[in-house]
């Protein structure tokens, strides 16, 4: 017996569309498992040290300043957190938003492991951005602390549950030139390494003060 007309319809179409779904690319994803785990580690254990360094200070230490020109462990403090969120604003609401080029890869190719040397590396200093400068935004270190740590939860949290293609969008570094959004993200963990050091050698000054 021919099938009815509608009969056949329908199996056309249902093997049609079981081509259509063997023929459908998984969700676009440039990062492996092994780079999610790298940077979600990386921005753990530069978190656990940046948090390290500032526990337990007293006010005078908070406030020590090893000459007029240096910055106190608060304001280098300040000046990791209003980085961590420029970057991570930076990378959402505008590399993300912007065309996917990944033609681009090319041009970044090694700059994983250039950003994780040469940014906590001190010998050579960078004066920090205007907007990036301490300027007394947060009224006590708790709050500081923890403006810090949503931002780094949120970053973190991403790269565990991203699909996006982080490594075809693209943001300008005054050093780095061109970095993929998985650099950026690197580039935030370093950057709170390199801080820290800092703190770690206002701690060091013959003159910081006595706990």
């Amino acid at each position: 017996m021919m099938p009815r007309p509608f009969t056949l319809l329908a199996l056309i179409l249902g093997a049609a569309a079981a081509v259509a779904q063997t023929l459908t690319p998984a969700p676009a994803t440039s990062l492996t498992q092994a780079e999610r785990d790298r940077a979600i580690a990386y921005l753990a254990e530069t978190q656990q040290e940046f948090l390290a360094a500032i526990e337990g200070l007293t006010p005078e230490q908070w406030k020590f300043k090893a000459a007029p020109e240096r910055w106190s462990i608060a304001e280098t403090a300040e000046h990791i957190a209003v980085t961590e969120e420029m970057v991570w604003n930076l990378l959402t609401e505008k590399m993300m938003k912007a065309p996917a080029d990944a033609a681009k890869r090319a041009e970044v190719q090694g700059k994983d492991e250039m950003i994780m040397k040469m940014v906590p590396d001190r010998s050579k200093k960078v004066t920090a951005p205007e907007q990036l400068k301490p300027t007394g935004r947060w009224a006590t270190p708790q709050e500081m602390v923890s403006h810090f740590k949503a931002t780094r939860a949120k970053e973190m949290a991403y790269l565990k549950e991203t699909n996006e293609d982080l490594r075809s969008h693209f943001g300008e570094h005054p050093l780095f030139k061109i970095l993929d959004g998985y650099q950026w993200l690197l580039l935030n963990g370093a950057h709170s390494k390199r801080h820290t050091a800092q703190i770690l050698e206002v701690k060091a000054d013959p003159g910081f003060p006595k706990g």
